[in-house]
């Protein structure tokens, strides 16, 4: 007796800013795709023009029966990396969720997302009279502002930044 493998929902993980190149490698494979995209202002100070970004940045979704043709065809995808699961394998997405993500990126209303960062979190300054500058979060300071703490001959030196113009290191540097 063999059992009909259902169809479900899995988040991708793609390389950093390839979410579009496995959409459609994905597409092109008959896949079914989700990638949540959002309209955000330009960060950069010289322009004020709205883009189109990954709501979920380096994450897609695709609905698959997880067999093995096709698990090996979403990996082999140019720029997927893995999908997310815990040892076991694979973990689904609720269909209410992806549902919900998608009623959410239709609307022109404005979609908030991102991370909190906690103390000790690597960091680096991507904007401002700062920018280059990597260090360690300490802690938020009301009005968006943040305090990045830079170790130096063994003593630490704050600098207080826009939230926005900092960003997590996915790499921990070696300092």
């Amino acid at each position: 007796m063999t059992t009909k493998l259902q169809h479900l929902w899995y988040v991708l993980h793609t390389k950093s800013r390839f979410e579009n190149v496995v959409n459609d490698g994905l597409l092109n494979k008959s896949m079914e795709v989700f990638l949540p995209r959002v309209q955000v202002r330009s960060k950069r100070r010289d322009r004020k023009a709205m883009i189109t970004v990954p709501l979920f940045p380096g994450y897609l979704f695709v609905k698959t029966d997880l067999s093995p043709h096709n698990h090996l065809e979403i990996v082999k995808t140019t720029g997927a990396v893995q999908l997310i699961g815990t040892k076991d394998g694979p973990v689904p997405v609720h269909q209410t969720a992806i549902e919900s993500l998608k009623i959410m990126v239709e609307g022109n209303n404005q979609v908030s997302t991102g991370y909190r960062l906690k103390k000790g979190d690597p960091v680096i300054v991507i904007a401002g009279p700062f920018t280059g500058v990597s260090g360690i979060f300490a802690r938020y300071r009301g009005q968006d502002r943040v305090v990045v703490n830079i170790e130096a001959l063994g003593q630490y030196a704050g600098i207080e930044v826009n939230k926005e113009d900092v960003e997590i290191l996915s790499e921990v540097f070696s300092g």
